[in-house]
């Protein structure tokens, strides 16, 4: 029961930030399972059948609060979900020890890149061009849709980093439509699971209580998705998976043992590395604020 609780507040952190950067609750929920030794099939099976409830409630809560564009959704949704659906297939034919390494390799590769969009780039709002074509988001959604299936998480990273550089939609239309869309994507990734590993091979009780986590947390993180600062949030979460997979990716890449003290004082490194960019990407945001306010302060003087 302990273990349940946990993983369904884990699901709460991930769509909280999920829902506000667009990005991450695949991976940080994958990450979790991983650590506690599922197979990366499972483990992904597992986030794409919780976010079949988390996207759904999550689309809903950002058409509500109108942060979605319905006709990027509707080219992203399709060749996302053929992705998806191929990428589930490739998975579940691999075995579970010779994906993992992978697997890990991917999502700390994703959480660099996390890192980077929101601490080197800030989450800059771009002069907004001409809508995203269909020559675009066509192969955007194709290849993002296999990478979230593979990886248990790479739609929100790939999608949302690829239309904020894009210049051609506002960040929080960006952000609504990415988890909108997404609904379509874990349907398809789910079903090529089921025909992949049947039902038995899912642990129902670990989706059903990442699905209550995220679909608590949606609502909350449509609402404040202008609020909160997208910098120290991308920082946060990208540092967290870069900590979590890099133990894995010491022992399969570089042959470190579990118990190995090389290992863990590189582990230590990369957490007090993670908590520095944290500490550096409060105080730019901080900067920011002081800088817009200087305006206003000097005209009441």
């Amino acid at each position: 029961m302990r273990s349940l609780v946990l993983i369904g507040i884990v699901g709460f952190i991930a769509q909280l930030v999920d829902g506000s950067l667009g990005m991450a609750y695949g991976v940080t929920s994958s990450t979790l399972l991983l650590t506690v030794g599922i197979a990366p099939a499972a483990a992904s099976a597992v986030v794409h059948l919780s976010e079949v409830g988390t996207s759904l409630v999550s689309g809903a809560s950002h058409w509500k609060f109108g942060n979605v564009d319905w006709r990027v959704v509707s080219i992203l949704a399709l060749p996302g979900a053929i992705g998806a659906f191929a990428g589930a297939t490739f998975l579940v034919g691999l075995p579970g020890e010779s994906a993992k390494p992978w697997v890990a390799l991917l999502l700390l590769s994703l959480g660099v890149y996390v890192i980077y969009r929101f601490l080197r780039l800030g989450g800059a709002r771009p002069q907004l061009k001409a809508r995203p074509s269909a020559f675009f988001l066509f192969p955007l959604g194709l290849v993002a849709g296999a990478l979230d299936a593979i990886g248990g998480g790479g739609w929100g990273p790939m999608g949302t980093s690829s239309l904020l550089a894009s210049g051609r939609m506002e960040p929080r239309k960006v952000i609504g439509t990415i988890n909108t869309s997404e609904f379509v994507v874990a349907v398809a990734a789910s079903l090529g699971f089921l025909m992949g590993l049947g039902s038995a091979g899912i642990n129902w009780a670990w989706a059903l209580a990442l699905l209550i986590g995220g679909a608590i947390a949606a609502p909350i993180a449509a609402w404040v998705v202008k609020r909160l600062a997208p910098r120290i949030l991308g920082v946060g979460a990208g540092g967290w998976i870069v900590v979590t997979n890099s133990k894995t990716v010491l022992e399969s890449w570089f042959g470190l043992e579990p118990t190995s003290p090389t290992l863990w004082l590189i582990v230590a490194a990369l957490a007090l590395g993670w908590i520095y960019l944290i500490v550096r990407a409060v105080k730019a945001h901080r900067a920011e604020q002081q800088s817009d306010r200087s305006p206003e302060t000097a005209l009441t003087h």
